[in-house]
């Protein structure tokens, strides 16, 4: 009996085991639940199901049962969907009872194109996700498996969708094409993940890309992925419209770099995009920007049109209002000779916060100072700016080459107009000093190279960049370069500054060996009227720079000015000094055919007793109401006006103390009266004129000598002066 128990217990088992393998591998067939999986599967609207053979099978995996049918036609809105495989997953209690009850639904389909699929958007939410794959789908071949869940009403409740896709093309914005794509996706009712992304976006080779798109809380979608770019100016157009503010997009013409990027979309209730961040990490191996047009001032004497980055590692984070850049590498201006740059900027539309640490090689020129940086150096500047509407603030500056370095801290600026500062700090070859402004503008130092003053100051007398500036003012140098290699020491000044511009000034300065330098400024207050005086017992420190008193030497010089707003007229004297080698004066003279002035004016110099100018000035336009020179040898009389454009015109008389004058000096009474002794001027003068640009300015004279009147006058009324 034992016996006969066991041979029984092993039959059970032997044919447990087969019926095991045979329900595992061959299965069961059976038509019993055809009409169930029919109607599962149809319960959606618009499909239509048509089974053969099913059989019935067991996962031992999972213990479970399932019913399997090959190769089904399955239509959904007429389209036959390649599935090539249906499993259905059953529950054992009731299939025991008779009343099967579906847990899952398995599909399995052949290669389809996805363009076949175009009828399923009509299911597909939001619409822009409908119209995105209707539209911009263009070509791409699909492998899936789907696994649909059934609740105990056998309804579903949860599905998995998993596959492949390859020789995906999508037409993306601007006529921009992802092809060449292959990629493995997953997707339940709440995410669909895209992983393994490879393809090319345009002139982007796309690897080990992946795309979450989360669907439980609104819709949002995150990316990873791999790239190597190689843009060259025609697809960077396309990419510029996307970044419609940031206009310096406009200016990139060449780019090669292998990026690390991440991107994520938010979309509002409506599926509109609600927010973005561009996050790329990487290495910029070459890029050229073209600037829009050519830049070069008065600081930057080389003119840069293009610039050039390489092997930049580099950080950028776009978000729907503002870019955030982080780049570190080499740079060039124009020559490909690269330099070390660090970059930190931050850009939200017109508004900026940039950090820069790089090498300088180009050429450097600073007039106010005097200072000037060569190719043969190299410098290091540190900027950190920032600009908020109109108003571009500097932080910090800093500017080092060798021994040179220029600082500046909280510059603030409007239009090119400064606003305020906190400090400045100068040290060069010549120059050693500070600016501090608190309640007040501090200015000193042990030395300052004046050099260029004068020039610098004219040039921009058009351009009143201090006008926003109100403050008193005080400036202690011990030594200034002044030019004509003159030093002035132990410079003292006191005054104050309205609207930029001087209205209050008192200050002292020694040339040394007894010579001196006075200035000094009051405002009327009933009148607002501004009188300056300015006395200097040495002329070339002050004239030097124009040219009009090319070739002066020696003399004492008053200045005396009365300002009216941008009016202002003005009385210059300079007494005892001599005129040589100046070249409008010889060519005058030259072509008046005075050969021994001429001798003389290159030679030991013309003497002058005294020049005289009176003048008024109404913004850009100088009119000379009288320019007059009395000397031994000749004496000028000329009137004439400088225009906004700088053309110069000029006329006037020469009178030179020639035999003739000298004997018709000699007549009793009249000679005496018309021509005193002492002064020694003749009653014959040439006619002349001057006129043209700067630089071009043409002389002619009138051969015939004729009767001066007016100058006679002039002689005679400084002759009373003198007595």
């Amino acid at each position: 009996m034992k016996k006969i128990i066991i041979n029984f217990i092993l039959f059970v088992i032997i044919l447990f085991i087969t019926l095991i393998v045979i329900l595992s591998t061959l299965g069961i067939k059976t038509n019993k639940f055809n009409k169930l999986i029919t109607e599962k599967i149809s319960q959606e609207k618009n499909v239509d199901l048509k089974l053969e053979t099913i059989k019935f099978k067991i996962n031992p995996k999972e213990l479970s049962l399932f019913l399997e049918t090959q190769n089904p036609e399955i239509m959904f809105k007429d389209l036959t969907l390649p599935i090539t495989n249906i499993k259905v997953y059953v529950d054992f209690l009731s299939f025991l009872k008779t009343d099967l009850r579906i847990k899952k639904i398995s599909l399995q389909s052949s290669e389809l194109n996805i363009t076949q699929l175009s009828k399923l958007s009509a299911i597909i939410k939001p619409s822009t996700f409908k119209s995105f794959f209707t539209n911009k789908i263009k070509d791409g071949k699909l492998i899936s498996e789907i696994e649909i869940f059934l609740n105990d009403k056998g309804l579903i409740k949860d599905f998995i969708a998993k596959g492949t896709v390859s020789d995906l093309k999508i037409e993306m914005l601007n006529n921009m094409n992802l092809k060449e794509t292959r990629l493995s996706f997953f997707a339940d009712k709440n995410d669909i993940l895209i992983k393994n992304i490879f393809g090319s976006l345009e002139d982007i080779k796309i690897s080990d890309g992946d795309i979450k798109l989360n669907l439980e809380n609104g819709v949002s979608l995150n990316s990873n992925f791999n790239s190597k770019i190689n843009f060259t100016e025609r697809v960077i157009k396309k990419y510029s419209k996307f970044f419609k503010n940031y206009n310096f997009l406009n200016n990139l013409k060449t780019l090669k770099a292998d990026l690390d990027s991440n991107f994520s979309i938010e979309f509002d209730d409506t599926y509109k995009v609600k927010d973005y961040n561009y996050s790329v990490n990487g290495k910029v191996k070459k890029s050229m920007f073209e600037l829009s047009s050519p830049f070069k001032n008065q600081v930057v004497t080389d003119e840069i049109t293009n610039v050039y980055l390489s092997d930049l590692k580099m950080k950028t984070i776009i978000k729907s209002k503002n870019i955030i850049i982080n780049g570190e590498g080499k740079y060039s201006l124009d020559d490909l000779n690269f330099l070390n740059i660090n970059i930190e900027n931050k850009l939200n539309n017109d508004n900026f916060n940039l950090k820069l640490d790089l090498d300088y090689k180009n050429n450097v020129q600073l007039d106010l100072i005097n200072y000037k940086k060569t190719k043969n150096s190299l410098a290091n500047l540190y900027l950190d700016l920032e600009k908020r509407k109109d108003i571009l603030n500097i932080n910090n500056l800093n500017f080092q080459e060798e021994k040179n370095s220029i600082k500046m801290q909280g510059l603030r600026l409007k239009q090119n107009k400064l606003l305020s500062f906190k400090k400045i700090e100068v040290v060069t070859e010549n120059n050693d000093f500070t600016i501090e402004k608190n309640k007040k503008i501090l200015i000193k130092g042990t030395k300052f190279d004046a050099t260029n003053l004068a020039k610098v100051f004219d040039k921009r007398n058009k351009k009143n960049t201090f006008e926003k500036i109100d403050s008193i003012i005080e400036i202690d140098f011990k030594n200034i370069n002044v030019p004509m290699s003159e030093k002035l020491e132990n410079f003292k000044l006191i005054g104050e500054i309205k609207k930029g511009q001087f209205v209050k000034i008192s200050s002292k300065g020694d040339y040394g060996d007894n010579n001196f330098l006075d200035i000094s400024m009051k405002k009327n207050k009933n009148t607002n009227k501004k009188y300056l005086e300015i006395y200097s017992d040495l002329t070339k420190p002050l004239l030097s720079e124009y040219s009009f008193f090319k070739g002066l030497s020696g003399g004492k010089l008053i200045l005396t000015s009365i300002i009216d707003g941008k009016k202002s007229n003005s009385k210059l004297k300079i007494e005892n000094f001599k005129v040589i080698n100046a070249p409008g004066v010889i060519r005058l003279l030259s072509l008046a055919d005075l050969g021994g002035l001429v001798d003389l004016a290159e030679g030991e110099g013309l003497s002058f007793n005294i020049l005289e100018i009176n003048m008024e000035k109404n913004k850009d336009f100088l009119k000379l109401n009288e320019i007059l020179a009395l000397g031994p040898s000749m004496s000028v009389l000329m009137e004439g006006y400088q225009d906004e454009n700088g053309t110069t015109s000029l006329r006037g008389t020469l009178v030179p103390a020639k035999t003739l004058n000298k004997m018709i000096s000699k007549i009793p009474v009249i000679g005496n009266i018309v021509i005193p002794k002492e002064v020694g001027e003749g009653l014959f003068g040439i006619s002349f004129k001057m006129k043209g640009p700067k630089g071009d300015i043409k002389t002619t004279i009138n051969p015939i000598r004729t009767l001066t009147p007016r100058f006679i006058q002039k002689i005679i009324e400084r002759n009373k002066q003198s007595k």
